[in-house]
């Protein structure tokens, strides 16, 4: 019996990943955990992912995208005049007010390039996005400070239980644009 040609098979193991890192953790995350969560066989995580890493770089790719999606589209919102601390500080309270499994698996993937220098690159290529998108409306070291102080206030308002500050996180954007 031949191999059954199946196309999502890769799409649907990162996407089983992502599944056990939001319930388990990363610790939780293996080969064997995500075959088993995407219903396939174990050889076919170690067919598309050699190593634990990556499949870590797969799914840190795919969770990234919504708080970049999010920015680059409402950065472009505030066109001359705009209020571009405004909108920036709306987009994270539309963010941490979504999913908040969601949002901690985000930053959970994003940090865990800390410990697994192979996430380094796919991290650093997030901020650089982001940068690159808000860099559109001010210089290239304002949009670097603008994702470093937004990092900051999501990773205080997740790790502190602190109800997100919209207007706080507002003036502090405020103050670095000015």
């Amino acid at each position: 019996m031949g191999r059954r040609y199946d196309p999502d098979r890769r799409q649907r193991i990162v996407a089983a990943a992502l599944r056990v890192v939001a319930r388990d953790g990363i610790a939780g995350l293996s080969h064997r955990t995500a075959a088993a969560e995407a219903d396939v066989p174990l050889g076919s995580t170690t067919y598309h992912f050699a190593s634990l890493d990556e499949l870590l770089v797969a799914a840190l790719r795919q969770a990234d995208e919504t708080f970049g999606e999010a920015v680059r589209e409402r950065s472009a919102l505030a066109g001359p005049g705009g209020d571009l601390a405004a909108e920036l500080a709306g987009v994270m309270g539309r963010w941490l007010a979504g999913e908040r499994t969601r949002v901690e698996l985000e930053y959970e993937l994003y940090l865990a390039a800390l410990r697994r220098p192979a996430l380094r690159p796919v991290a650093a290529e997030w901020t650089e996005q982001v940068v690159a998108a808000l860099a559109r409306h001010t210089d290239p070291a304002t949009a670097r400070a603008l994702v470093a102080a937004m990092d900051g206030i999501c990773l205080q308002a997740l790790l502190t239980d602190t109800p997100y500050d919209e207007g706080f996180a507002r003036e502090v954007l405020a103050r670095i644009l000015r």
